[in-house]
């Protein structure tokens, strides 16, 4: 009974402290990411004269959230809607994970 306990309690802080971006295989989102490159280029940080946000370093689960709700249409942007329409959740997370895994975001920092 304790060292089942004590197993139970080492799963629960793994999951607890486990970085989101393990669910996305990074690799394979740069693999799947040729069209969003197209904008935002291959780090996420592509700069032309439209107006394109910056993905490179953004938070993995903002970038999931934000392409699940393109996808369902909570959120409307032609193209954006468009192209997730076919993502899959992994594609998501895989996208996600190597985006966040960029150069380009700075966290804030409280004074």
């Amino acid at each position: 009974m304790r060292t089942s306990l004590i197993v139970a309690g080492m799963l629960a802080t793994a999951v607890l402290f486990a970085s989101p971006a393990e669910a996305g295989n990074p690799q394979r989102g740069l693999e799947i990411s040729e069209t969003c490159q197209t904008c935002h280029g291959k780090d996420g940080n592509m700069v032309l004269e439209e107006d394109y946000p910056k993905l490179g370093g953004q938070y993995y689960d903002y970038l999931v959230h934000a392409l699940r709700a393109y996808r369902s249409g909570a959120r409307q942007h032609d193209v954006m809607s468009a192209f997730a329409e076919d993502l899959s959740d992994q594609d998501i997370r895989d996208l996600a994970a190597w985006y966040s895994r960029q150069d380009g975001l700075v966290p804030l920092r409280i004074r």
